[in-house]
C-alpha cells in the first residue's frame, strides 16, 4: 500500500470524526440550554414545564448518543461530558424538589463520572432553594432539602478513584462541601430565629 493510500485512509477516519463532532457540539448546545431551562422552571416550582423540557432534552440525548456511539473521542471529549453532567443535574434538581425518586444514572443515559458530577452539581442548587424556603418562612421544608444535600454529600466523598476515572469529581465535592456548610449556618440562624420567635410569642400570650 503507497503512502498516498495510508493518508487517504486516515483522512477517511478523520473526517468520519469530525462529522461526529460537529453533530455532537450541536446537540451539547441544546443540550445545556434545555437542561439550564428546566432548572430554572423547577426553582419556580413549574414541574410540568420542567419535566417537558427535559423530555426534549431526552431526544437531544439520543442524537448525542447516536453521532458518538463508535467515536469515543468525542463521546468522552469535555463539552460531550459536560453536556450530559448539566442533563443528570437538571433530572435530579427536578427530583429533588418535586419530591420524586432520583433517576440513576442509566435510566437517563449518562456514565456514572457526569452522573456523579451531575449530582454534586444539583446538590449545591439545592442552596438556592433553601435560602428562598428560608425567606418564605418553611424552614421545615429547608431542614429537608439540606438533609439531602448532607446525604449527597456524604456518599460522593466515599468515591475514591483517580481524576481521571471521576472527571475531577474530588474537586467538584469539595466545592460541595463549601456550600453545604454555609447553607447548614443558614439553616441553623433560621431555626434559632424561629425558636425565638415562638418564645416571644409564648411570652407575650402568658403576659397578655
Amino acid at each position: 500500500m503507497s503512502i498516498e493510500q495510508i493518508v487517504a485512509g486516515c483522512v477517511v477516519q478523520l473526517e468520519s470524526i469530525h462529522t461526529a463532532r460537529e453533530r455532537a457540539i450541536a446537540a451539547t448546545r441544546v443540550l445545556v440550554r434545555q437542561s439550564a431551562n428546566s432548572i430554572r422552571a423547577a426553582h419556580r416550582g413549574d414541574f410540568a414545564t420542567a419535566r417537558h423540557l427535559l423530555a426534549v432534552a431526552e431526544g437531544v440525548v439520543a442524537e448525542l448518543n447516536d453521532a458518538t456511539a463508535s467515536v469515543p473521542e468525542v463521546r468522552y471529549a469535555g463539552y460531550t461530558q459536560d453536556a450530559l453532567k448539566e442533563y443528570a443535574e437538571a433530572h435530579l434538581v427536578l427530583a429533588f424538589l418535586a419530591g420524586d425518586e432520583p433517576p440513576t444514572g442509566e435510566m437517563i443515559g449518562v456514565e456514572p463520572a457526569a452522573y456523579l458530577n451531575g449530582l454534586a452539581e444539583a446538590a449545591s442548587e439545592l442552596r438556592r432553594a433553601i435560602l428562598d424556603g428560608l425567606r418564605r418562612g418553611e424552614v421545615a421544608r429547608s431542614e429537608q432539602l439540606l438533609s439531602v444535600m448532607d446525604d449527597i454529600y456524604s456518599a460522593l466523598i466515599t468515591v475514591d478513584f483517580p481524576e481521571a476515572i471521576t472527571g475531577g469529581l474530588r474537586r467538584t465535592t469539595d466545592a460541595l462541601r463549601a456550600v453545604l456548610e454555609r447553607t447548614r449556618g443558614d439553616v441553623t440562624t433560621a431555626i434559632r430565629q424561629e425558636y425565638l420567635a415562638a418564645a416571644m410569642r409564648a411570652l407575650e400570650a402568658r403576659l397578655g
